[in-house]
């Protein structure tokens, strides 16, 4: 193997565990949950008004998703009928300020980015 070769398969091996982990946070429902949560503690009603469009069943597992992860604390209340809470951990706390600059980056290439694929396409 030559000295500047990249060797893809160790590559792919360790971009793995990222990839996973970003496919879970990553999604709509997933960073809407983490934003609705990033505040107080939420109920799952509040979170099913809150993200316009989510099933019930999507909204459940993308609660028990995140749960497994480690980014919420789901929390039941001894009251009748049970009173279920969702909280952000402090790994997800960190995540949401990160979704935040990740945001504002995009907020502000957003013009630069429409220039950029403008210029593309009439090239092609």
């Amino acid at each position: 193997m030559s000295p500047g070769h990249i060797d893809v398969a160790v590559l792919a091996g360790q971009a793995c565990p990222v990839s996973e982990v970003l496919d879970h946070v990553s999604g709509k429902w997933s960073i809407g949950i983490i934003a609705a949560a990033a505040q107080r503690p939420v109920r799952f009603a509040e979170l099913e008004r809150a993200l316009t469009g989510i099933s019930r069943r999507m909204l459940t597992l993308k609660l028990r998703q995140l749960e497994r992860d480690g980014l919420l604390i789901r929390t039941v209340y001894p009251t009748v009928p049970p009173r279920v809470e969702y909280t952000l951990t402090d790994m997800a706390l960190e995540l949401h300020e990160t979704l935040q600059t990740l945001k504002g980056w995009a907020v502000r290439h957003r013009d630069s980015v429409a220039a950029a694929r403008t210029a593309y396409d009439a090239n092609r």
